[in-house]
């Protein structure tokens, strides 16, 4: 079967690539081998944040894990293993552990995530999708006042590269968010930032991209790509073959996994995340909060409640820990004056895709004239889906796209 573009992965990645190309005339077969949005696209905390434009590597990130490894309740965990790829990605994830490297990487993120914003509020304007979308901004809650004393030289750092965000003293805090613990010393206030309920608006989408003429494919495992001469690439699944000028590999943490069918080697770690969806209690937050001391986040949508966090690199197994969703949950009640505790309607684990620099990877693979990588996102994947989407349709029509590609080049490791 021919298509212009046949797009691997139904998660915000993929369905933001075939809404964009369908929507500029581009003949789309996007397949997907669970039902759309089943992935990590599907329950995590569906933030859209340019004021969380810092990487994942940072200054003493791999130490703090290091130190956590014997915790299996820690927010950062890395399970014990001597597996190979683990061990290389560990190795060049130690190069980006820098305030250098994190200060090369702010602006870039930071304007990935505003022109996504912008796309959201575009094709949000321009669908009848419902996601619960708001703008609302976000706050950032301490427990301690050495966090605290820490985290406001951290927003002028921040500030310094145009990010809008403001310190509250304790009462600023509970007067905008009268449902935080008093308990709190202090909080930062984000300014640019906004949530929706991430599997509407990614369901939602693709519906929308089918009205342009997208083929949306579900229950279709892709088993890999196959050689077609020496730089071109078919789409293999069970039942069928795909020929297409362009293959946009969007598996999210299986990315690596089908670029080495074809002898591709994608350095990239799969990192667990956790999140719990209840009823909102009695006194629940308008706003989504950042949690400093327990590294989660609380997000508001609709009538539920979300807590989600935990970064756990231990392959690609979404097997829920229960000692770690109850660190979640007693975690995020602990910055809540609430003393309701509802039961639990979800709870969830998904698989954040991680390069070792933290950025994503976007763009084509030099050795294939056919193939354009899109993934890496790590906990920034619905942040930045709709930018990645059009990034990716400029390329594949051949134009110049509006962000530089080079920082996100799928070949740099």
């Amino acid at each position: 079967m021919k298509a212009d573009v046949v797009v691997i992965g139904g998660g915000i990645i993929g369905v933001s690539c075939a809404y964009a190309l369908a929507r500029s005339g581009i003949n789309v077969v996007l397949l997907e081998a669970g039902e759309i949005c089943t992935g990590s696209s599907y329950g995590n905390a569906g933030l859209v944040c340019p004021c969380h434009s810092s990487p994942i590597p940072g200054p003493g990130v791999l130490s703090q894990g290091i130190r956590w490894m014997m915790n299996p309740e820690s927010p950062f965990y890395i399970r014990p293993s001597f597996d190979r790829e683990l061990i290389t990605w560990l190795w060049q994830f130690r190069r980006f552990c820098s305030q250098e490297s994190v200060d090369r990487a702010v602006p870039v993120l930071r304007d990935m995530q505003r022109a996504s914003l912008a796309l959201y509020e575009d094709w949000l304007r321009e669908t009848r999708i419902e996601p619960e979308y708001e703008k609302a901004g976000g706050l950032e809650l301490f427990l301690t006042q050495k966090r605290f004393n820490r985290a406001q030289k951290e927003v002028e750092h921040m500030q310094a590269f145009g990010l809008r965000m403001n310190l509250l003293d304790r009462n600023e805090l509970l007067s905008l968010e009268p449902a935080v613990t008093p308990d709190i010393v202090g909080g930062i206030h984000y300014l640019e930032d906004a949530h929706l309920n991430p599997a509407r608006f990614v369901d939602g989408l693709a519906s929308e991209a089918e009205k342009y003429g997208a083929k949306i494919v579900t229950q279709t495992p892709v088993l890999g790509l196959v050689r077609d001469g020496a730089r071109n690439l078919l789409v293999r699944t069970s039942s069928i073959e795909y020929e297409s000028e362009n293959i946009v590999a969007a598996a999210g943490a299986w990315t690596p996994k089908l670029l080495a069918s074809v002898g591709v080697r994608l350095l990239m770690q799969p990192g667990k995340g956790y999140s719990i969806t209840m009823p909102r209690p009695d006194k629940s937050p308008s706003i989504p909060l950042h949690l400093a001391e327990a590294r989660m986040a609380v997000t508001p949508m609709g009538d539920q409640l979300r807590f989600a966090g935990t970064m756990e690199l231990s392959g690609l197994s979404t097997d829920i820990n229960r000692r770690r969703v109850d660190a979640i949950r007693r975690g995020g009640f602990r910055y809540l004056a609430t003393t309701e505790r509802p039961s639990e309607k979800l709870v969830w684990a998904g698989l954040r895709p991680i390069a070792p620099d933290g950025m994503p990877y976007i763009g084509r693979l030099k050795e294939f004239k056919n193939l354009i990588v899109a993934t890496g996102h790590a906990m920034l994947g619905v942040s930045m889906g709709p930018i990645t989407g059009h990034l990716v349709a400029e390329t594949v029509m051949g134009r110049m796209p509006p962000i530089d590609l080079t920082p996100f080049r799928p070949d740099r490791f």
